[in-house]
This record gives C-alpha cells, structure tokens and sequence, in this order.
C-alpha cells in the first residue's frame, strides 16, 4: 500500500526517453503536415499535374504501410535503440533527397525512402516508451506521445505556408534535419543498448516472410485504391475496384495465416482483446472526423474564402492550439476517468463545432470560425490521447509492439478513407450544384458531422476507467531504456 502513491508518478528516466523520442518524431509530424499545404504549389513548380503530384503523398504513405508491420520484427532483430537510429536515418536521408530532387519522379521516389522510415519510427516510439513505463501511468503518459500530434497542426501548416510563399519550395524538407539530427545524437548519446534475443538467449529471430508477403502488399493495396478512390472522383473506377479488392483479399489472407502461426508478423489475436479492439476501431474511424475534416478545411479557406497558403495555415492554427489545450485538461485524468469518459465528450464537441462549418459561406466572420477551430481541435485531443491508451491497457512487454502496430495500421488506414470519402462527397457536391463552392462544402462539412457524431456510439465500446488491484493484469516493469547514471 505504501508504494500505491509513488506508483502514480512518472519515472524521470521514462519522461527522458520520451522527449528525446519525440525530437525525432516531431521531423515525421511536421514533415506530414508541411507537404499537405504543398502539393499545389509543387505541381506548378514541377509543370506536373495534381494527380501525378499527389503520388508524392500516395508513395509516402504506401512506404509507410510496408514499413509499419516489420517494427515488430526489427524490434526483437535489432533492438529499440539500433532500429530507432536506422529509421532516422533512413528519413533523414529521404528528407534530404527530396530536398534536391531534380524532377517529379525523383521527388516521389525520396518520399518513398521517407515513408520507410516514419512507418517505423512512428509505432516504435509508442512501444518503446510504453515499455520503459512498464504499464504504469498511461494517462499521464500518452500526453508525451501525443505532443508530436498535437503540435503539427499548429505549427506544420504555418511553416509549409510561410515557406512556399518567401522560399523555394525545396526549404520544406530541410526542416525535417535539424530534428533528424538531434535526434540521432540524443538517442545515441543517452538511450541505452538494448537486444531483445540476445538478451533472452534466444535464437536470432526470423522475419515473418509470408506474413510480410500477404500484410505490406495488402495494406499497400487497399492505401493506393483509397487513394485512387480520392483523385478519381469515386469508387467505380478499375483502378480503385481492382487494388481494393486485391488489398482486402491479402488482409484477410494474413488474417487467416496468423490465426494458426504460433509467432505471426503481427499477433491479431490481441484483437480479442476489448481494449485493443475497441482502440482500433475508434482510431479506425477517427480518420473521418480527423484526417478527412483536414482534407476539407485548408480547401475552405484557399477555394472559397480565397486565402493564400500561408493564410489558410494561419486559419488552422487555432485547431493546433485547441489541441495543445486538452493536453492540459486531459492528459492527467485519463487514467482517473478512462478512456471511453473523453472520447465520448471529445467526439461529442467535434461534431458541435464542425456544425458551423456546415452552416458558413464566403464571407462568415473569420473570428467566429477561428473560435469554433479551438474548440474543434480541443475534442479531437481529447479523442487522440484517450484512445491512444486504451490500446495498451494490460499488455505485457511482449504483446506492446504488435498493439502499436494494430492501432497505427487502423489509423493509417482509417485516414486514407475518410480522407478519400470526403474528397469523393466534395467533388460530386461541386458537381451537383454546378461549381457553387460553398453550397458543396456545407454540404461536405454535414457529412463530417454525421461521421464524428456516428464515432460517438463506437466510442462506447472503449474501456472505462482502470483501477489496478492485486488481482489485475498490469504488466511488470521493463527495463528503463535510458542508461543508468545518465
């Protein structure tokens, strides 16, 4: 009972293993956020058309889904430390060639290399701090991985902007260096080494080859027909119907496959897990309300208020701050209240403030929509960090790699559909009323709505609050990856 209150409390060294980790993932973040604003401006640049400049995007987030599932493997191959400063590097090296891409080709083949890495740094990041918590804390903790998310969309879309208008648009990809940089030094300097297998007197462990075969080409499969499904205007199309149906019929292959191998590529069976499920699903859907509204809000304010970049990435700092300001609110009563309490509030005030969205024009006071964009980001934080935990709740050290996998896949995936839902609902609203761009996002904007309103039933379904007890499954404490004396 004595050790009850000091339980609560942070380890310094975990705090110090995450804010060194996220210095390298915040070159992941704003990287994502900078390049949304951008892909207009580079098809002037490039005298390219905007479908075959938005590969730029598409190819990094296919890279991601190949790399995403083979963080676990190279988790256990490698160890945190090594594989962390490989993915760095390899994003690192990817910001610097596109930096210097001399046609659009190169540009979408860099990105690439890119997109290998941030699909490993990302889950990483979530499974090594997790782990060096040891299960403990995960409310208060979750507000530090949420930092890199929660900054972003102040400040990635107000730097993409400030720079496409007073730099060249090569300057984009060199802001990724500096963290890239520190955060090899940081890590190599104050984490420490560590070798899963070794450690364990195990033997090497092997890659997953026909889980790999089945999930990357798959979830490869299902991103690009979404994708498609986005720029074509629709689900109709062979080059949306075909990928889709070869993506889904991959996944469910590796779904069947994993359920009979002993050590999958991604053990799925944690889905029988509620929290894990519920978490997937929440992050799953979230990508309507999230990235979807993303798509929708910089296009409001560039195609019918006629804002310049820099000024449509001002219009969406107030999301940013409104995010930053959960953080205060939510982050350390996560763990007393539970995750469902904030998803079910956080979901509820998303879909409330998209309401004004629905409802505005032209010439709608910008002050009043600067408001409601506080208001907005502050639910969307407090969807973010709840339901980043709840996929985590009594996991052993083991079972953390392949929830973080679970829940990024979801999200990522999620993304990429209502991300290509809503492109699909714009351009046939625009169709319907003739090019009255208002009418079509208002129009846009209700289906938003609708979506977040929906995440609201789902979110029941996320665990309540967890009070530990002698008899419950927390994991034990795994070893601070930050060396002693440090």
């Amino acid at each position: 009972m004595a050790d009850t209150p000091q339980s609560d409390k942070l380890d310094p060294k975990v705090v110090k293993t995450a804010l060194i980790l996220i210095v390298g993932a915040m070159a992941v973040i704003f990287d994502t956020t900078i390049v949304s604003v951008a892909l207009h401006t580079l098809a002037l640049k490039m005298h390219t058309s905007v479908t075959t400049i938005q590969w730029v995007t598409t190819g990094y987030l296919l890279a991601l889904g190949i790399a995403v599932p083979l963080s676990t493997w190279g988790l256990q191959r490698f160890g945190g430390k090594r594989l962390w400063m490989l993915a760095l590097t390899a994003f690192l090296v990817g910001s610097i060639g596109s930096s210097l891409a001399w046609n659009v080709g190169s540009l979408i083949a860099w990105r690439a290399v890119q997109g290998l890495g941030g699909g490993i740094l990302l889950p990483l990041m979530a499974t090594l701090i997790f782990q060096a918590a040891g299960g403990r804390s995960l409310g208060k903790l979750v507000t530090y991985i949420a930092l890199p998310a929660l900054l972003g969309p102040v400040l990635g879309p107000l730097i993409g902007g400030a720079i496409l208008t007073h730099l060249s648009w090569r300057f984009m990809f060199w802001v990724n260096v500096p963290f890239c940089v520190a955060g090899l030094l940081l890590t190599w300097r104050y984490i420490a080494s560590d070798a899963p297998a070794k450690t364990a007197g195990a033997q090497q462990p092997k890659l997953d080859l026909i889980g790999l075969l089945l999930l990357a080409p798959g979830t490869v499969a299902l991103l690009l027909g979404l994708a498609n499904a986005g720029t074509s205007s629709g689900f109709s199309h062979l080059n949306v119907i075909v990928p889709l149906a070869v993506g889904v019929a991959l996944l469910a292959g590796f779904v069947g496959y994993a359920l009979r191998k002993r050590q999958p590529l991604v053990e799925i069976r944690l889905l029988a897990r509620r929290p894990v499920a519920s978490s997937s699903a929440v992050l799953f859907f979230s990508g309507f309300s999230l990235y979807g509204a993303m798509l929708l809000m910089p296009l409001y304010y560039q195609d019918v208020r006629g804002a310049t970049a820099l000024a449509a990435g001002l219009m969406l700092v107030p999301q940013g701050v409104g995010s930053m300001l959960s953080r205060v609110v939510a982050g350390s009563r996560i763990d007393k209240y539970g995750s469902r309490f904030f998803a079910l509030v956080g979901f509820v005030i998303v879909a409330a403030s998209t309401v004004p969205f629905a409802l505005s024009g032209a010439h709608t006071n910008e002050w009043l929509l600067a408001f409601w964009m506080v208001i907005r980001g502050f639910g969307l934080g407090c969807v973010t960090m709840p339901v980043i935990v709840a996929g985590y709740i009594g996991l052993d050290k083991q079972q953390i790699p392949h929830s973080s996998v679970l829940t990024r896949t979801t999200q990522q995936v999620g993304g990429s559909f209502g991300t290509a839902v809503l492109a699909v609902i714009l351009e046939e609203a625009i169709a319907s009323h003739h090019g009255a761009l208002a009418s079509a996002f208002d129009i846009a904007f209700w289906w938003s709505v609708a979506f977040s309103a929906a995440a609201v039933l789902l979110s029941v379904w996320l665990p309540g609050p967890q009070r530990p007890s002698s008899g419950e499954s927390v994991p034990a404490a795994a070893p601070a990856l930050v060396a002693e004396g440090d």
